[in-house]
């Protein structure tokens, strides 16, 4: 044990003294006796790339040719694609997780299938999951009109102002989608929230009854707290195929919902049909017992959390269901929970009307107590179960990854260094995000961890490179011993009137970086000069230039590279 923290330090040591001076972003713990053997793919929110790396916090391989930032999650395929939502500036806003479009990207950058999801009365948003037989299941948000939500029984003095000033709600839905490459795709099924309320306040309505005697109906009164528009929330979407049922995360309502994926479209909208024979009606549900009249504040187990999912077969706790716990409304605190559902080996749940659904508390739960080292998160974030029993950790909001064992010990701990601008140089703290303070700019959503013998990596390249982070030589350069010459996607895009371009040599090179517009004319030379091997970031100010398509054309030896940015004034 003195030897293992013997070499944590001296790893930590070291890394400190390369850059000689405090580490801010980066690897700062990794206990190799403890650390699952594996590699993390995570992707910057505020940013376009996406990075896989090792455990010292190495690039093993990077895509970054979407020119749009993460919509929110990422994911890494069996067969080595990336599967990857983006933000849109679609017609539609929920106020948070925004999404419309979704792409797939080869092990080698390239674009093979991609979908937009978002039009003026619907939006894909948070989350999607990839099943079995590759169709893809995604959260999505309806417009639905003040006339529709008073017509559904809703009361409207439990609405926040923005409803009646939008005069919209924004429930949730779930669609299955079929795609077409390398584009497109087919809606084959189909489930709504709207379909299965309950309320008390207008008995003239179809939907009136007793709530807390129909738990797999769900309340339009929410929680009993001011509703917004953006009434549910969900903020992930995971699959049992032993089941085949579908795992919800409700930030809106504090719970998880689970339903059957084994409907029709048209059982899904009903209260019979499928495996279950209850059609699209809740199978289970947990986390809030208020939310369906039936516990009060004490029962109550989640709050406003991210990210439910089940625990992989293989792992330690499979079956059970962890989520990242944000913790507002119970003292701002966040932790990383787990908990046994009520149901058999065959997939059956109990739901007993007028009680809160089992059980009454957690399996196991991990708080961060180190001092200094918050671990609280308001939004965002999340949490996976390793084949190991450790469990790696988002705290999305401060860009803080964490991989804990199940005592509770800190294997790994990791800080996101990059912010909006691309990769941060060590020494430089993440900035404040001051459109949403106290959240930081490197934030990221969600981190998965997937194991060396992973079937996506089989038969690739995983040389460790650089690490993400820069590391200070000069003044106004920044040496990360890159592996390959690379120009990267310039952020932000769309931007005006200036926009940052990073790009790499693994050799010393003459580079040349000149802009170009639509007709092939050089608006700008950028770099033009003998540059030793290194990182390098440079900054382009459009202020007098006009509104467009332009490009960029990195040159260094018999390097070339052009990718394509907008200014939009």
């Amino acid at each position: 044990m003195k030897n293992t923290k013997l070499i944590i330090a001296l790893i930590i040591f070291c890394l400190s003294a390369l850059v000689g001076q405090t580490r801010t972003v980066g690897v700062f713990v990794n206990d190799t006796a403890k650390v699952f053997k594996g590699y993390t793919l995570f992707a910057p929110k505020q940013n376009t790339m996406t990075y896989l790396i090792n455990n010292e916090g190495r690039i093993v391989h990077q895509w970054t040719t979407s020119a749009l930032p993460p919509g929110q999650s990422v994911y890494l395929l069996e067969n080595g694609n990336l599967l990857r939502t983006c933000m849109t500036k679609g017609n539609l806003s929920s106020g948070g997780g925004e999404g419309g479009r979704i792409e797939e990207y080869n092990w080698n950058d390239s674009l093979v299938w991609s979908m937009d999801y978002s039009t003026t009365t619907y939006m894909q948003h948070h989350d999607i999951h990839r099943l079995p037989n590759g169709n893809i299941i995604m959260l999505v948000i309806e417009k639905k009109t003040y006339a529709e939500a008073i017509a559904a029984g809703f009361n409207p003095t439990k609405f926040q102002p923005e409803i009646a000033q939008k005069q919209m709600m924004l429930p949730d839905y779930v669609v299955e989608i079929k795609p077409t490459y390398p584009s497109g795709g087919t809606v084959v099924w189909e489930w709504h929230t709207w379909d299965h309320l309950i309320q008390d306040y207008d008995a003239t309505k179809l939907n009136y009854g007793v709530v807390k005697d129909h738990p797999e109906l769900v309340d339009a009164a929410g929680d009993q707290k001011a509703l917004p528009a953006f009434w549910n929330h969900m903020n992930s979407i995971d699959y049992n195929p032993a089941f085949d049922q579908i795992a919800l995360s409700v930030r809106g309502n504090s719970e998880v919902w689970i339903i059957d994926h084994s409907t029709t479209t048209a059982e899904a909208k009903s209260h019979a049909g499928g495996k279950r024979g209850k059609g699209g009606d809740l199978l289970y549900r947990w986390g809030n017992p208020a939310a369906f009249r039936s516990g009060t504040v004490a029962n109550q187990r989640y709050f406003q959390q991210h990210d439910v999912e089940w625990v992989n077969p293989g792992s330690p706790g499979a079956g059970n269901l962890t989520c990242f716990n944000n913790g507002l409304g119970r003292g701002n605190y966040s932790t990383v929970d787990e908990f046994t559902p009520a149901v058999d080996t065959a997939g059956n749940y109990t739901m007993v009307a007028g009680n809160a659904t089992s059980p009454a508390n957690f399996t196991w739960t991990y708080k961060n107590t180190t001092v200094g080292d918050t671990m609280y998160s308001e939004n965002i974030s999340g949490a996976y179960r390793l084949a190991n029993g450790n469990t790696i950790i988002c705290s999305g909001t401060v860009g803080l990854f964490l991989e804990v064992t199940s005592a509770g010990q800190i294997a790994w701990r990791y800080v996101c260094p990059v912010d909006q601008y691309g990769r941060i140089t060590q020494g430089n703290k993440p900035p404040i995000d001051v459109a949403r303070p106290p959240e930081l700019m490197n934030s990221v959503f969600r981190v998965y961890k997937y194991p060396l013998d992973y079937a996506a990596f089989k038969g690739r390249d995983l040389t460790p490179g650089s690490f993400v982070e820069l590391y200070p030589t000069a003044v106004g350069e920044t040496q990360d011993v890159p592996q390959s010459f690379r120009l990267e996607q310039n952020y932000p895009n769309p931007f005006n009137p200036s926009t940052v371009i990073n790009y790499s040599l693994h050799v010393n090179s003459h580079v040349r970086l000149s802009v170009f517009d639509l007709l092939g004319r050089e608006v700008a030379q950028l770099v033009n000069t003998e540059k030793p091997a290194g990182s390098y970031s440079v900054t382009w100010n459009a202020l007098n230039v006009p509104s467009g398509v332009y490009f960029y054309r990195l040159s260094a030896g018999n390097f070339t590279e052009t990718k394509k940015m907008l200014l939009e004034k």
